[in-house]
């Protein structure tokens, strides 16, 4: 890669940026973002974004991407202007194994397509592919395609059991969580969450506890989870407030919003706790409730309480996975962080756009980040930082990234 004047300028107003916004967020972080009486930092690149991706597309081609990324290394904000109108939400992202996993493009309004990437490498899976889901323990996959779910033993393993759709045949899927054995699963859409098994697909949530005849479950910011030992459900959505059911779908508490709207659910790795994310634009709030409370819960809305541990007071979050010791959310703004059960934040670490999707490695060193800008992120996780051009302080090495978009002829690697 030959040291030119658009290489030094990427470079060194990347840094620059780079370093600014870490100072900027540091001190606001500490002190309050009240007292920030400085500028805020300006990526003054989106006038070489052009030309570098197209490098970018030489480098893809003549094998050269390793090199190139340490002359140019990746950047959000220069690139807005490009992935514009290319952008495309990533999706349903499962860990396969080692350095595997399945994902896809697409919201569950849209046609979707479904792919592997393995080792860096992506191919393309079956066009009927409409969704895909991952059991917690147990390694167990749905894929749904037209009419019907069929649940898989393992990646390529075998055909355990098949549910065939009827009233839920024609809805768009928001996700997809089979249990452990295979034996049902989540249906999760803005028509309805539904427990799916061979005798029923029974509607969840919302319920029309009111008995209303012109009533219809149709919902927004549609969300679940299932307990990785599979004894709890969780469900939420904009007008409905997170419950806490079980595994046949009968409610056992609720947790009301501690923000406008119930956005987001998530059991801690050992089911410990149970954590939910409320949110009103582009902020939020996410509550935890330990195990013990999940039965008879009543966590009133909008009430400062002992009942629950405050997580965040920022994020609006839109993904996330457990480790053994800690969460990772993902926000509207484009951060991922990690919170333990306390609600201390352990690191932070920005990536750009609305986060989509996440899905981590069996030794939780690998962690890969999907999101709406059409971007899938392959992290190491606490590696090291890998450049001075890093927002966060989180210590993570990104592999590479991908850029997914939209009536592009190929994906192109970063």
């Amino acid at each position: 890669m030959q040291n030119t004047k658009i290489q030094e300028e990427w470079f060194s107003k990347g840094e620059q940026y780079a370093t600014e916004v870490n100072k900027m967020v540091d001190f606001g972080e500490k002190n309050g973002w009240d007292k920030w009486k400085g500028k805020d930092p300006e990526d003054t690149r989106s006038d070489l974004a052009e030309e570098v991706f197209n490098l970018l597309k030489t480098a893809n081609r003549n094998n050269d991407t390793e090199n190139f990324r340490e002359f140019f290394p990746p950047a959000h904000t220069p690139i807005i202007p490009l992935f514009e109108n290319r952008s495309q939400s990533i999706e349903q992202l499962h860990f396969i194994s080692d350095q595997k996993i399945v994902f896809a493009t697409g919201t569950s309004y849209e046609k979707r397509q479904a792919y592997l990437l393995d080792h860096g490498q992506v191919t393309e899976l079956d066009e009927n592919i409409q969704a895909v889901g991952k059991s917690k323990q147990g390694n167990i996959f749905a894929i749904a395609k037209p009419g019907k779910i069929s649940i898989y033993k393992g990646w390529d393993g075998d055909l355990i059991n098949e549910f065939q759709l009827n009233e839920t045949s024609e809805l768009g899927i928001t996700n997809l969580i089979p249990f452990n054995d295979g034996s049902k699963l989540l249906l999760v859409t803005s028509f309805g969450i539904y427990l799916i098994s061979q005798k029923e697909e029974k509607l969840i949530h919302p319920l029309n506890e009111d008995n209303e005849e012109d009533w219809t479950p149709d919902i927004d910011m549609e969300n679940a989870g299932l307990s990785n030992d599979n004894s709890y459900i969780a469900v939420g959505d904009q007008s409905y407030d997170h419950r806490i059911l079980d595994p046949e779908g009968n409610t056992l508490g609720s947790i009301g919003a501690q923000s406008s709207y119930p956005h987001f659910c998530l059991f801690s790795k050992d089911d410990s706790q149970l954590i939910t994310n409320s949110c009103h634009f582009y902020n939020g709030i996410t509550i935890g409730i330990n195990s013990d409370q999940y039965v008879g819960a009543n966590i009133e809305a909008y009430t400062e309480s002992d009942e629950y541990t405050v997580i965040d007071e920022e994020m609006r979050v839109y993904a996330g996975t457990a480790t053994q010791d800690y969460y990772i959310l993902g926000d509207a703004y484009g951060y991922i962080k990690a919170f333990d059960k306390e609600g201390k934040q352990l690191w932070r670490y920005f990536l750009g756009s609305t986060i989509s999707g996440m899905t981590l490695s069996d030794d939780e060193k690998t962690l890969w980040v999907a999101a709406h800008s059409g971007i899938l992120h392959q992290l190491k996780l606490d590696k090291g930082q890998r450049d001075t051009h890093t927002i966060g302080n989180g210590n993570h090495y990104e592999e590479f990234r991908l850029l997914i978009w939209k009536d592009e002829p190929q994906i192109w690697k970063w």
